[in-house]
């Protein structure tokens, strides 16, 4: 029996397919993070020198009151509500077009996927030894110690920027303002573009990382493949009988087609086969009808009553019965057999209008003994 560990084959376009309709596919992280700070500071930097002007004239308008003013608290109030409102739209917008920009990247790396599953309660999600099987997994492995590899660059590259900004600070307090604040915020901005490009480049390779663990994921063993082929194609032993239940139907349908046979060939009881031969049309005799038993019984008696003959050829019966499709020329290695037989139908039929002499007894036919199921050559058995 195959192990978890003899998972060595690609996953199959099926177990794909289910997956995603399970709602899991490869998702980078990374780019998550590459979306919110990446968009963060173009938003910053489009959006901010506006919103400071807004926010400057407010908080000079917060500042700016009388003696009548305090008096009336309700104007107080106003104030500091148009404050909010101005904090809470600079906010909202801020928020909703980092996480448009990281929904659209992590669309573009692992596709549009909707599921309801992974929301649905599982309780064997519950189950603690499954919860440690998935903390030591391979996968949550290389998620940590690739989180420790970016936590390390991204605090030392923050240490160079500090380290060498530190003269650069020191020059603020003999500026304006105004000034001070511009240099503070190209300081920070200058920072922030470096981490970007730290996260841009992590980002890089973790996208095609996180599709190879994924697939890595969803190895298959043998077994597995072998299972799903016979979930999807259907098992052998039902295609099995599903074949021999059409079969049996075909044949229960061809009994309507035993008057246009020139003969019947019967085991006696147990397999009767209709054949037709028109030179015309049939480069060979072909088999308009077959059964076996009650099918068999019921292929005779059409027969008797449409005075088709019936012949006893036990071999040549099972042969065709084992051998032959309907509506289709016989085999080539019956051709013999079944001229033989069609040629003493004709001297029957001859002799029948009085053209003839009776033809007597059928001489059996020779039908090799390979095709005759009952009679099939074994091998001699090997002495041990």
């Amino acid at each position: 029996m195959e192990s978890s560990q003899d998972k060595s084959l690609p996953a199959t376009a099926r177990k794909l397919q289910k997956t995603r309709e399970n709602g899991q596919t490869s998702r980078s992280r990374d780019l998550s993070h590459l979306a919110v700070l990446g968009v963060g500071c173009a938003v910053v930097l489009a959006g901010g020198p506006t919103l400071l002007q807004h926010m400057r004239i407010e908080m000079g308008r917060q500042l700016t009151f009388d003696g009548a003013s305090v008096l009336v608290p309700q104007l107080m109030l106003e104030r500091l509500a148009s404050m909010m409102g101005l904090g809470i739209v600079g906010v909202c917008v801020f928020a909703l077009c980092i996480n448009i920009a990281s929904i659209l990247l992590s669309l573009m790396s692992g596709g549009w996927v909707f599921s309801w599953k992974p929301i649905m309660p599982k309780f064997s999600k519950l189950n603690p030894l499954a919860g440690l099987g998935n903390v030591f997994s391979k996968q949550q492995l290389i998620t940590a110690l690739k989180n420790v590899a970016l936590t390390l660059i991204l605090g030392f590259v923050a240490w160079l920027h500090i380290r060498d900004g530190i003269p650069y600070v020191a020059k603020l307090p003999a500026q304006g303002s105004p000034m001070a604040l511009a240099m503070v915020g190209n300081w920070i901005l200058s920072g922030l573009a470096m981490l970007m490009l730290v996260v841009f480049i992590i980002a890089l390779i973790d996208v095609p990382l996180q599709k190879f663990l994924f697939l890595q994921r969803l190895k298959m063993s043998h077994q597995e493949v072998k299972q799903e082929h016979k979930e999807s194609e259907g098992s052998p032993e039902v295609k099995g009988k599903i074949r021999q239940k059409q079969r049996e139907m075909a044949h229960r349908a061809s009994v309507s087609r035993v008057p246009t046979a020139d003969f019947v060939v019967t085991n006696p009881t147990h397999y009767a086969v209709a054949l037709r031969y028109d030179e015309a049309t049939m480069a060979a005799p072909q088999v308009v009808a077959m059964g076996a038993d009650l099918i068999a019984l019921k292929i005779r008696e059409v027969a008797k009553a449409h005075s088709v003959p019936v012949l006893e050829s036990p071999m040549l019966a099972r042969a065709l019965y084992a051998h032959a499709e309907l509506d289709q020329a016989i085999p080539a290695q019956l051709y013999t057999a079944v001229a033989q037989v069609l040629a003493y139908v004709y001297r029957l039929k001859a002799s029948l209008r009085g053209d003839a002499p009776a033809p007597g007894v059928l001489v059996q036919p020779d039908v090799p003994q390979e095709l005759d199921p009952h009679s099939k050559k074994r091998p001699p058995a090997q002495n041990v």
